[in-house]
């Protein structure tokens, strides 16, 4: 598999005239791949705020799926450890309103974020044992404006 997905980003960045160094993919759980492509030119990979690195990662989940890999597997794909970044800002940012949102016994709504990240935020606090059992947390909107609520237990 791990083969697959690398070949196939390789071609696909290859068409689109994207410049890059390695591509490398890790399966990091059970059908969940990990892509990292290194490359010189990150911001051109990236886009403004991650744009370009998500459309890349959707055309190379389309790709596959067209060559019948299973459809349930996750792939993630990184430039340059920027999206790996993200996550923990993202983490660390949701773990300081959940002391807030213990501390006032209020909810309180994160920024809206992208479905990957808010998944990332709901597995974190409902796993980890100092928050499972002192928060919940809630999706809240639509579209773009979809948020998390941090809810005091």
């Amino acid at each position: 598999m791990e083969l697959v997905i690398k070949e196939t980003l390789e071609k696909l960045l290859d068409v689109l005239g994207a410049p890059y160094t390695a591509v490398k993919v890790v399966e990091e759980n059970k059908g969940v791949y990990y892509v990292e492509i290194d490359t010189n030119n990150s911001s051109l990979l990236i886009g403004w705020h991650g744009e370009n690195i998500n459309a890349i990662q959707h055309v190379l989940k389309s790709l596959l799926w067209k060559q019948g890999v299973d459809s349930k597997s996750q792939v993630i794909v990184d430039v340059d450890g920027y999206k790996k970044r993200q996550e923990e800002s993202v983490i660390r940012m949701a773990e300081k309103k959940a002391e807030q949102a213990i501390s006032t016994q209020k909810t309180i709504k994160l920024p809206p974020m992208s479905a990957y990240f808010r998944r990332q935020v709901h597995l974190h606090l409902s796993n980890d044992a100092k928050y499972k059992d002192a928060v919940t947390t809630e999706s809240d909107g639509e579209g773009k404006d979809r948020c998390i609520k941090i809810i005091p237990l």
